[in-house]
């Protein structure tokens, strides 16, 4: 996902590890996808789709 951001936007991203299931995307310490809110992780495609329309 993290290739995919980058070939988006230029930008390099830094993926955290987390615990218990849980899956946030944050840009600027906010988060645009939470895997909560969904169910499930972002198609292919899809996170890179929330930093382009920035």
């Amino acid at each position: 996902m993290s290739a995919e951001i980058k070939l988006a936007t230029g930008e390099d991203v830094t993926l955290v590890g987390g615990s218990g299931g849980i899956f946030e995307i944050r840009q600027n310490g906010n988060v645009v996808w939470k895997k909560e809110r969904g169910g499930a992780f972002p198609a292919d495609g899809e996170g890179a789709a929330l930093f382009s329309n920035t």
